[in-house]
């Protein structure tokens, strides 16, 4: 059989998947990608991995005693293999019986969004369409990447929208910025990847043209490797969860400087006077000084007076990462970054302002038009429950508690069903040892996946789900300029099923597949959804081809805008014409609002407290450093943790560590060896590097090692693989947003083997 080539997508590129003999031999960049992702190439050794889900499987007891087994026993005792009727009957009867019994509040539709780049089979829109078709279920609001921004922002600029659609482009930043300060950097691992695929890696092209420049770029970071050395970044380093005093500090020394554009701030703000007496100590007795930052963030006094010079009088660029917020009051340091650039009056010029996220994701910044990729329906929530993402924990382990959630009570559900079809939560939640005790509360936990993951050991009966190579599909985003056609390269393998072939003989089961299918099979949802996405660009100049050219071809290139987009000109321009979202139709520097909501952690203008732990709490004496978990370099998350790639760059077997130098003297360590990375909530094991690139104080591990707390009869005191969310902590950033808090984790690290003896 002759070498086939199929055009394909994965959420970390376009590809060609070249299959001989009906094997996926390798996988191709996309050609208009100049700079391709490496992890194309840990695409095949995953897609033939052992850790294949081959057969449907249950429990052993479960299967026994259904919802009476004993929960404690998940992920310690052995699966039976079923077939596919039996299993798709248990689950229909699971599903029927809680719903008869507790009604939509005892269903939780679990999933992530990254399961996969194609958008019909896309996971957690389909589990979630198939609950909500049948009646409604527990929902999740928000995401783990920036939680506590969405539910923030809108409060001061009246749209989240520059965590989802269009920021200032890289083009204007090229063109007229004069500083760029990056809080949390630009790192270039992390534009490995988008949600929903991409045609082009765009931000080393980007900030290659910066260095190329000569453009300042300042990196306000614990650690210097988020930029990158081309760049030639200023690294200012920070101590962790303070980036909020740094930027306190600014505003009192630029205001000090008669530095504010109070034209702009009379006109385009409000609660700049309330902003004002905090800086100053008028409202607290505290003036928001360097000299008190200093002591605070670890950065001289001096070299924060130096910074504001520096902002002042120039066009400046002022972007934070998602990290930033993914912390304890992680939306303050957002808050007063958007008030800084009002300060300075750059907010709506081109290549000023402020932005989140340009080092944080591929496509930040891409110019496009504003207008939608393709993208599946899920319809109402007819029970209209929801929680927000991260509280699942929270949930699992105290139904009926109350909690605060943008200035409301309200009360957990009481789960008996979970059902979870794509992504990880056993990689993306905090806390795990927490999440695993609340694990074991539901009566049934149904996991579809295309491997063993730690999420589908855990389960009382798994189904087995074709990877994205082994089925039709579309894909794209709202931020990329091509929309792909994902042919099906090989065959399913084992028995695997399509998600929604799934979801669709379940739906028949319980009597509404028309709802859920609305009498589409998989081609005519594809032609139905590249119709949809045509029929958005309408007034982009896009020739839309017809779904046959558009499927030969493998893609569809939108149009570029005529001109570079700046994210808030025409409000800039004209803000009684184009008002903001906000009460007062204005950048809110202070908040009647949250004012209104009375919370105590969050006060109605920009302001430090100290979070909950950071390296100048009294816990630092005990737990003396601080923990930042990364995106890592060779992997999405936690998929492809099992390919050849990610398993390469462990450091002897575990997940690795960075430590500076005279950290790791101080305590003994070499590098190279295996170490124990240590809490009040937990212990996992890592391969010690050292790195001085950090702040003192300041280790730093990668996200994604697949949870391994022993599975089998015992479990170990220990997590195995280097799964750092054992040591993090499962509270919310804030009452007001509950955004996933992942770095504020003070811990000590020690010799593991002396940890053993």
């Amino acid at each position: 059989m002759p070498i086939q080539r199929f055009p394909h997508l994965a959420h970390w590129g376009a590809y060609t998947a070249v299959v001989e003999d009906g094997v996926l031999t390798g996988c191709e960049p996309f050609a208009a990608d100049s700079n391709p992702s490496p992890m194309l190439n840990a695409i095949a050794p995953a897609v033939y991995s052992e850790t294949r889900i081959r057969k449907p499987a249950v429990r052993r007891s479960w299967l026994q005693r259904r919802e009476n087994s004993d929960r404690s026993l998940r992920g310690r005792e052995e699966f039976v293999e079923v077939s596919w009727d039996e299993a798709l009957a248990l689950v229909a009867a699971e599903n029927q019986r809680v719903r008869d019994r507790d009604g939509p509040a005892g269903l939780f539709a679990g999933s992530y969004g990254w399961s996969s780049a194609g958008r019909l089979h896309h996971a957690r829109s389909l589990v979630r369409r198939f609950y909500f078709s049948g009646g409604g279920a527990v929902d999740q609001a928000g995401n783990y990447s920036w939680g506590a921004a969405q539910f923030f922002l809108p409060h001061v600029i009246g749209t989240f929208s520059p965590l989802t659609g269009r920021v200032t482009s890289w083009e204007s930043v090229a063109e007229h910025t004069e500083l760029l300060v990056a809080f949390g950097g630009l790192a270039l691992k992390n534009a490995q990847v988008a949600s929903g695929g991409a045609g082009e890696h765009t931000l080393k092209p980007w900030l290659e043209k910066l260095a190329a420049q000569g453009m300042p770029v300042i990196n306000i970071s614990p650690t210097r490797d988020d930029c990158p050395a081309f760049l030639n970044a200023e690294w200012i380093p920070i101590r962790p969860n303070t980036d909020v005093a740094l930027m306190l500090a600014l505003g009192y020394e630029i205001d000090q400087r008669g530095a504010v554009d109070d034209a702009f701030m009379a006109t385009h703000c409000t609660g700049w006077p309330q902003l004002r007496d905090y800086l100053t100590g008028q409202s607290d007795g505290v003036a928001k000084t360097p000299a008190w930052a200093a002591a605070i963030t670890g950065i001289p006094a001096a070299r924060i007076r130096q910074l504001a010079q520096q902002l002042t009088g120039v066009r400046s660029f002022l972007t934070c990462a998602y990290a930033v917020q993914r912390a304890h009051r992680g939306e303050q340091p957002y808050w007063m970054m958007i008030a800084l650039s009002a300060m300075l009056g750059q907010v709506g010029l081109p290549g000023g302002g402020f932005s989140f996220g340009h080092g944080s994701m591929n496509s930040v910044g891409n110019p496009r038009h504003e207008t939608p990729g393709p993208s599946m329906a899920v319809g109402p929530n007819p029970a209209g429950l929801a929680i927000p993402v991260a509280r699942i924990a929270d949930m699992l382990l105290n139904p009926g508690a109350p909690y605060s959630f943008q200035g409301e009570t309200h009360h957990y559900p009481d789960i008996n069903l979970v059902h979870w079809a794509g992504g990880n939560p056993f990689h993306h939640h905090q806390q795990l040892n927490r999440l695993l005790q609340g694990w074991e509360k539901p009566e049934t936990i149904i996991v579809q996946d295309i491997w063993w993951t730690p999420a589908a050991k855990l389960a009382d009966i798994v189904l087995p789900v074709t990877s994205t190579l082994e089925r039709n599909d579309i894909g794209g985003s709202s931020r990329d300029r091509y929309v792909f056609a994902m042919h099906q390269a090989i065959a399913p393998l084992h028995q695997a099923r399509n998600d929604i072939d799934i979801f669709s003989e379940l739906a028949e089961r319980l009597g509404y597949r028309d709802a859920f299918t609305e009498g589409r099979d998989e081609q005519t949802w594809l032609r139905h959804l590249y119709q949809q996405c045509g029929e958005a660009q309408a007034g982009t100049g896009v020739a839309w081809p017809d779904f046959e050219a558009f499927w030969q071809q493998g893609h569809v290139e939108l149009p570029k805008p005529e001109t570079p987009y700046v994210f808030f000109a025409r409000f800039r321009e004209d803000p009684q014409r184009h008002p903001l979202k906000t009460p007062s139709g204005k950048i809110e520097l202070y908040s009647e609002t949250l004012a209104g909501f009375g919370h105590a952690d969050m006060a109605p203008h920009p302001q430090w407290q100290p979070p909950v732990e950071w390296l100048g709490d009294e816990a630092a004496a005990r737990w003396p450093l601080h923990l930042i978990t990364v995106q890592p370099s060779d992997r999405l998350h936690s998929q492809l943790d099992q390919a050849p790639l990610a398993q390469g760059n462990k450091t002897a077997g575990k997940e690795t560590i960075q430590m500076r130098p005279d950290d790791a003297a101080a305590r003994g360590l070499r590098e190279g060896s295996v170490v124990r990375v240590h809490n009040a909530r937990g212990a996992c094991l890592a391969g010690l590097r050292l790195n001085s690139g950090l702040a003192p104080g300041v280790v730093v591990m990668a996200t994604g090692a697949w949870f391994d707390p022993g599975f089998g009869p015992q479990r170990a005191e220990t997590e195995q693989a280097g799964n750092p969310n054992v040591l993090t902590l499962d509270i919310g950033t804030s009452s007001l947003t509950q955004g996933p808090n992942a770095m504020s984790c003070l811990v000590e690290v020690s010799a593991a083997e002396a940890a053993e003896s």
